[in-house]
C-alpha cells in the first residue's frame, strides 16, 4: 500500500496543516490574553517610592558652585559706531563685513598664500 505521487492537490496534508495552524492560533490567542492579564496586574502595583539621587544632588550643587565665564560687554565709542559702518574693501572691491579679527585673518591668509608659493617655488606640491 504505497501511495505514488499524483497530479492533484493532497486533500489530506492540506488538513493537517490547517489543522496545526488553527492549533498555533488558538495558542498564540490564550497567551496573549494571559500576558494582557498579567500585565494589568504589573500596573497596579504602587511605584517604588523616589529614591534622591545623592550623587545627583553633589552634581547639582557642585555646578552652582563653578564660576561662570565673564562676558565682557562694553559700551562703544561714537567713533566706533562710525568705523563700523564703514565696511572694509578686499583687494578685489568687494565690501566685507565687519569682523572683530578680520585683520587678523587676512594676515594668516596672506601668509599662507606665501608659504605654498614657496611649496610651488620647490615643487613640493
Amino acid at each position: 500500500n504505497m501511495k505514488l505521487g499524483g497530479l492533484g492537490p493532497d486533500y489530506e496534508a492540506i488538513k493537517e496543516k490547517k489543522q496545526k495552524l488553527k492549533l498555533q492560533k488558538e495558542y498564540s490567542r490564550q497567551i496573549n490574553e494571559y500576558n494582557m492579564k498579567n500585565i494589568i496586574v504589573l500596573q497596579r502595583l504602587p511605584a517604588k517610592p523616589q529614591v534622591s539621587s545623592v550623587s545627583r544632588q553633589k552634581a547639582l550643587e557642585y555646578a552652582k558652585k563653578i564660576p561662570r565665564p565673564k562676558t565682557f560687554i562694553t559700551r562703544q565709542s561714537d567713533q566706533e559706531v562710525k568705523e563700523e559702518r564703514v565696511l572694509p574693501q578686499a583687494p578685489n572691491g568687494t565690501s566685507l563685513p565687519k569682523i572683530p579679527s578680520l585683520e587678523s585673518l587676512w594676515s594668516r591668509h596672506e601668509k599662507e598664500k606665501e608659504v605654498v608659493a614657496a611649496f610651488k617655488a620647490l615643487h613640493i606640491l
